[in-house]
């Protein structure tokens, strides 16, 4: 038995650019016109015209995340809505990525996520302006210790990313002992985002969450949804959407979420756009799964191939 799993890469992930290939591709310069005009932002001039320092900034990096990501994915399939339920083991996002992949789960649409998304972008900055804060990628190390570590320095582990990678966030200064002080055999790189995100410093931004999706409609998952929370499945969309909030302030499990796809069986991993961060992990600690990254539409061709061999089969309407 195959299963192939579709997964959404979180912040960071954007480089200057990287939507101009895809704007070559029909029907992606209107749904980009379309979720533009949701999110308030110019998702095409954001995508290729704009520095590294523009997109950067979390209130446009993450609307501008969940459009590529869908974008991609849509790309794949003639009938995104029936094949994805169809042909996908499962779906699973990075943060702000678990917002595509409840889109592409059929939890929201996709002009609910994109609103959402710019919603949760502007609230966690503003979360963000509160207190200095930052975060730190913590790389080897034994686990144990790097997070006895971290917790002696006040420091939360707001991703724990499997494969001997996790990210450490809090204020200036405590990142800056970190830096001073690192686990014993571990590697410390500080990362160039606005603020503390999945930790308390995000409290703010969960509020303006809970206010934001109260009037949504909400949908259960058509494709078993794998949340950041604990890595499991989540059957009920408004259990989705509730996590999804309370996400912003609590760590990213990464790693449990790849022990669930091990548990389903997975056999090949996709990351849509812009992808290569989810990759690198899954082939470092998924031995045996086949991992592509679907960078931009030079990549569609090995992506068809892979969702070929390793989805479930294609099926008529009728069946």
């Amino acid at each position: 038995m195959r299963v192939l799993v579709l997964v959404a890469p979180g912040q960071g992930a954007q480089t200057p650019g990287f939507l101009t290939p895809w704007l070559d591709l029909p029907g992606v310069s209107g749904r980009l016109a379309e979720w533009s005009a949701v999110s308030g932002l110019d998702l095409v001039h954001y995508g290729t015209e704009a520095d590294a320092e523009t997109i950067r900034d979390t209130a446009v990096a993450q609307p501008l995340l969940v459009a590529a990501g869908l974008v991609s994915a849509y790309a794949l399939f003639d009938d995104p809505r029936a094949e994805i339920p169809a042909r996908v083991g499962a779906l699973a996002g990075h943060s702000v990525g678990e917002l595509t992949a409840a889109a592409l789960a059929g939890v929201l649409s996709d002009e609910d996520a994109v609103a959402l998304v710019r919603t949760r972008g502007l609230a966690m900055a503003e979360a963000a302006a509160v207190t200095e804060t930052g975060m730190s990628a913590v790389l080897g190390g034994d686990p144990e210790q790097v997070l006895a570590h971290l917790e002696k320095l006040g420091l939360t582990p707001a991703n724990i990313n499997g494969a001997g990678q996790l990210v450490a966030a809090g204020t200036a200064e405590q990142l800056a002992a970190l830096s001073a002080e690192k686990p014993e055999k571990a590697r410390v790189m500080p990362l160039k985002v606005a603020g503390a995100f999945h930790t308390r410093h995000m409290a703010l931004a969960v509020a303006k969450l809970e206010a934001a999706v109260k009037d949504l409609t909400v949908s259960d998952p058509r494709v078993p949804y794998l949340s950041n929370k604990d890595g499991r499945a989540v059957a009920s969309g408004p259990d989705a959407v509730e996590r999804l909030v309370n996400q912003v302030s609590n760590p990213v499990r990464w790693d449990l979420c790849m022990e669930t796809f091990q548990e389903l069986g997975v056999t090949a991993l996709l990351e849509v756009s812009p992808a290569g961060t989810l990759t690198g992990l899954a082939k470092r600690a998924l031995p045996g799964v086949k991992a592509l990254a679907l960078k931009s539409p030079a990549d569609l061709d090995a992506a068809r191939e892979l969702i070929a061999e390793h989805a479930a089969p294609a099926r008529s309407a009728a069946e």
